[in-house]
């Protein structure tokens, strides 16, 4: 079972890159869980039953932030590995809302292609300076005035993919794994080129390439990352 963030992370840049689009980079990743406040898990065990209940109806995911998109994949509820990919969204149309920043359980809502109405998303404490970095993409006015603010981390610091064999796609051609580029340590006098830049929190991004979404979603293409 993965515990460590690094470990768990490192599966899901393994998973996504065997079939990302050329050119993806890995940013941030977050894990999150569905279902009420996990505050509430005392309150649930009163009841016989219940508690177990609400357990088992939780849904676990992982949020990657990349240089175009966020993708969303399940995340097995007793290893933590990765699943299949559930959606893809365009930096510029994140669709969350009512994103509260906390000190142990932050949580926002999430409109997956799949449901009826936005999903409840819970972030542990564990997870809070990866979404921090994944507020990038929040849309402007999604953050609940009551949440704490969010302290921007350096973005540009892509994690390093892993080596993966491509995968064949239908009717595509396989992607190959990305790796992601690390600059070679600076030569005695060489000049140090500046850090790359990622655009601020509410700044709308500029129009993208089409980008994989959920079939039969209004404006998006077949999904990419799906195998």
């Amino acid at each position: 079972m993965a515990i460590r963030r690094a470990k768990q992370k490192a599966q899901v840049i393994e998973k996504l890159s065997q079939v990302a689009p050329p050119g993806e980079t890995f940013i941030a990743c977050v894990h999150v869980e569905t279902g009420p406040s996990p505050w509430l898990n005392a309150v649930f065990d009163e009841i016989p039953g219940l508690g177990l209940v609400v357990a088992l109806t939780r849904r676990f995911y992982f949020l990657t932030l990349t240089n175009s998109s966020v993708v969303v994949n399940t995340a097995n509820r007793w290893t933590n590995r990765p699943g299949e990919v559930v959606a893809v969204f365009p930096r510029h149309a994140f669709p969350v809302s009512r994103v509260k920043r906390a000190t142990i359980w932050s949580s926002m809502y999430l409109q997956l292609p799949t449901d009826a109405k936005p999903k409840r998303l819970n972030v542990h404490r564990y997870w809070r300076a990866e979404l921090d970095q994944l507020s990038a993409a929040f849309p402007p006015g999604s953050i609940d005035p009551s949440s704490q603010p969010f302290e921007m981390a350096p973005q540009g610091q892509p994690y390093p993919a892993q080596q993966a064999q491509p995968q064949p796609y239908p009717q595509q051609q396989p992607y190959p794994a990305q790796q992601a580029q690390q600059p070679f340590p600076p030569q005695a006098g060489a000049p140090v080129p500046p850090p790359a830049s990622f655009p601020q929190q509410g700044v709308p991004m500029p129009p993208q390439a089409p980008y994989a979404g959920q079939p039969g979603q209004p404006g998006y293409a077949e999904n990419p990352y799906r195998t």
